[in-house]
């Protein structure tokens, strides 16, 4: 049996009982609280037509209903939607038209869906309020998810706020998108970002190993690093070396949006953004303890503690938290934490909703990450040799990093929300590093102040129903990096710590005005947006000055059409805009300030949610012309920082299944032509280094329902990444074959074959079980695939 409260799940555990397949939606925590179910009463309603079971969702959470209903009782059933201002007693039965259900109201707040003509179902006993007394039910299947931003059945994403900033189907949403739920991050069990987009389509990542200091990736063939993570709907504010390094154990949710989303986020990068939704506050007490130890030495213990702090439930709090001592790989480095975020929510009516969220980690790793490379007599290298090119005497790379901010919720009026949050943010690091005996020392902090405050204004016209948003955001970081390296080499015997002799400033602000439109009509999906970015960056190294000060207006426009077997065909159109940090240095000894990046998408797809299934299917083809993106060239043998254009184009194909007997899946193709467009003579027409043309992957796991080996659960996993070029140039003996990797995943819940040990979760993991390991080489640089990883975990709820 499903819970859902307001926007949101929240889960109760109840007992397994006997009769099977009866579904409770009870959406308690809307927004606006609205009268009992009545014939006079009028709300505004906006139910899509497509799925009854989402609509069913959808009005609940609107009329803040009770909707008991047999789970298998909308399997392939389609309704035509509901919008307009009416009774809810109308809505309810808009909503049923033409399905052949039909409802009864059983309580103040409660309605009762059944089929006439099935008996078995409508029986109960009448108590002394007028309520029904249901046949005893059972627990079929919970959704998870962070209310009103993000919302998940099993490995299947229902809705998310992601793309267009309101809580809207994902399934009707006309752009690429892709959620990381919480089962999957359970059962995965990823250890950094990079390992949780593994499975994710259209994902680069590993071109450089198993890299520990950075979570360095692309999303179609456009690298999101330093301009493409969120983080709970707010730009992670980032510098050159001063990143923030994720702690999965602390994510609700990871969301990826592919293509531009610059209309209402701003400075963003064409090829998308991920959005990672932190854990916050549940009105279910939950009691977690988890233990871990694995590959080349990891020790790790973690807890997680949420619930009421008043019978009211009107104040929620959570604490998160997590020790680590580790290395990786290579001896010399280190993986070791420490982690806490709290978070606490005040609601004091169903209007309002108030929460902080906050976090502080102490993390150090290794300063050197790579191998010795050879080299030809040009300069430029011609492979890795498996030598670990730094020196564990001189190799720490400390960051202390936090992050404090609010988000808050509120009905102005009926069909009035705002919305605003805030955060504040630190980052301290300190890299130590050696490469070939040379040292280096970066001393780097960075603070920065993101904000972001929209109206959203639900109304219609005519028979279109409107989510209209209205916004203004702001963000500002400064950085100041103090460097230093040699000048002697180190020897067996002597070491010492380089002086600091360059010093690079940068302060960034920017402000933006946006408004977006989401328009249903009938079965059409529209959303249209438009924004403004003013962006002023001051830029000093040593002394010397560059200040930019950049404008620009982006866009997007699409449209969906969902047919009456919930298929949706869409097409769409936006552009992106950043504005870069850093200077351009160019052969010569000339330097410029960097020119913003600009990029524009087209887009077609189709989405399709089985009937009768928790089950999707999307595909989508694309076109991203994108010009002065900031990367590091090689092809001269200096490694120099310059700008380049390019097309990527390509196709994604991706499917996702959580079933009722225990299956789930996600499969996902991608086929992606990163074409150099402008960049260097030798390199024009080229295709992106470290950017295969192919990606597959397949991630399979089950859950024994009955008998002996009930809790048991087994997983596993293939990810196939083709062939593809190690620089520019494609020098030939750079090239990159393309390779396979095998994951796996067991676990046992120990309560199913002893109650006296109900929450015990024994669980083990492994990564690349194979051990395929080859060189990898990315902007004439090589390294190796990261090899096996075996973790094994135990977890206590209690």
């Amino acid at each position: 049996m499903s819970i859902l409260e307001g926007r949101g799940s929240r889960r109760r555990t109840f007992a397994r009982l006997a009769l099977a397949g009866v579904s409770l939606i009870a959406c308690t925590g809307a927004v606006q609280a609205q009268a009992p179910v009545t014939k006079t009463a009028q709300s505004a309603f906006s139910v899509p037509a497509g799925s009854l079971e989402a609509g069913i969702l959808k009005l609940g959470q609107q009329a803040d209903l009770r909707l008991l209903y047999p789970s298998t009782l909308t399997n392939g059933k389609q309704t035509r939607g509901v919008s307009g201002t009416i009774a809810t007693e109308a809505a309810v039965a808009s909503l049923l038209d033409g399905t052949g259900l039909r409802y009864r109201i059983v309580g103040e707040k409660t309605v009762q869906i059944f089929d006439p003509s099935d008996a078995s179902i409508t029986t109960g006993a009448v108590v002394k309020d007028g309520t029904t007394q249901l046949e005893k039910i059972t627990a079929t299947g919970e959704r998870t998810g962070a209310e009103g931003i993000v919302e998940t059945d099993g490995y299947v994403a229902k809705s998310a706020r992601i793309a267009t900033k309101t809580d809207t189907s994902v399934m009707q949403t006309p752009q690429s998108m892709s959620v990381i739920s919480q089962k999957q991050l359970q059962d995965l069990k990823p250890q950094n970002l990079k390992e949780a987009l593994n499975y994710t389509p259209g994902a680069r990542v590993g071109q450089y190993g198993a890299e520990p200091r950075f979570d360095a990736f692309k999303v179609r063939g456009i690298d999101l690093t330093l301009t493409g993570i969120f983080r709970d709907g707010l730009r992670q504010i980032a510098s050159p070396n001063g990143l923030f390094r994720l702690e999965p154990y602390g994510v609700e949710a990871i969301a990826t949006l592919r293509g531009p989303a610059a209309s209402i986020y701003g400075a963003s990068s064409s090829g998308g953004i991920v959005d990672i939704v932190s854990k916050r506050p549940t009105s279910d007490p939950l009691r977690e303890v988890e233990v871990q130890y694995g590959s080349y030495g990891r020790v790790q213990g973690a807890f997680d503690v949420s619930g009421p702090l008043d019978d009211e439930g009107t104040m929620l709090y959570r604490m998160t938290g997590l020790a680590r001592d580790g290395r990786t790989e290579i001896e010399a480095v280190k993986d070791d934490r420490l982690f806490i975020a709290p978070a606490f929510t005040w609601q004091p009516d169903e209007g309002t909703k108030f929460t902080l969220l906050g976090e502080y980690m102490d993390s150090t790793t290794g300063g050197t990450w790579g191998y010795l490379n050879r080299y030809g007599p040009d300069g430029k290298s011609i492979g890795a040799i498996p030598t670990y090119g730094g020196d564990a005497r001189f190799n720490d790379f400390t960051q202390k990093q936090g992050r404090i901010g609010y988000e808050l919720e509120h009905e102005l009026s009926d069909g009035v929300t705002l919305y605003h949050k805030l955060r504040y943010s630190d980052i301290s690091t300190r890299q130590e590093w050696v490469f070939a005996k040379y040292p280096g020392l970066t001393v780097e902090d960075n603070t920065g102040v993101a904000s972001d405050t929209y109206l959203k204004f639900d109304f219609d016209t005519g028979a279109a129903a409107h989510q209209l948003i209205a916004g203004i955001d702001y963000s500002y970081m400064k950085y100041t990096s103090k460097q230093g390296s040699g000048p002697d080499l180190f020897t067996d015997d002597f070491t010492y710590v380089p002086k600091l002799t360059s010093t690079q400033k940068q302060s960034q602000s920017g402000i933006g005005i946006y408004l977006q439109d989401q328009i249903e009509y009938d079965a059409w999906r529209l959303t249209a947006g438009l924004r403004h970015d003013w962006v002023d960056n001051k830029y000093s190294v040593d002394g010397s000055r560059f200040n930019r000060d950049d404008s620009e207006t982006t866009a997007r426009a699409a449209l969906g059409y969902v047919l009456p077997n919930g298929m949706m065909p869409y097409v769409s159109y936006g552009t992106a805009f950043v504005s870069n940090p850093g200077v351009i240095i160019n052969l010569g000894g000339t330097n410029t300030a960097a020119m913003p990046t600009l990029g524009k998408q087209w887009e077609a797809g189709v989405k399709y949610e089985i009937p009768g299934q928790n089950a999707t299917i999307t595909a989508a083809v694309f076109n991203i012309d994108q010009e002065n993106a900031t990367v590091y060239e090689t092809s001269s043998g200096l490694n120099l920082l310059r700008q380049l254009d390019l097309r990527s184009r390509g196709f994604e194909l991706e499917a996702t299944a959580s079933l009722d007997n225990g299956w789930n899946f996600i499969a996902s193709y991608s086929y992606n032509d990163v074409e150099i467009t402008k960049l260097t003579a030798e390199t024009l027409g080229n295709q992106l280094n470290s950017s295969p043309y192919h990606m597959f992957s397949l991630w399979a796991d089950y859950e024994v329902q009955s008998g002996p080996l009930e809790g048991l659960g087994v997983g596993a996993g293939v990810r196939y990444v083709g062939s593809s070029f190690g620089d520019n140039v494609h020098t030939p003996v750079l090239n990159n074959e393309a390779r396979t990797f095998v994951d796996a995943s067991a676990r046992y819940d120990l309560g199913a074959a002893n109650p006296n040990f109900e929450g015990v979760r024994l669980q083990l993991n492994a990564t690349n079980l194979f051990n395929e390991v080859e060189q990898l080489c990315t902007t004439g640089f090589c390294y190796f695939d990261e090899g096996r990883k075996v973790v094994a975990s135990v977890r206590y709820r209690f």
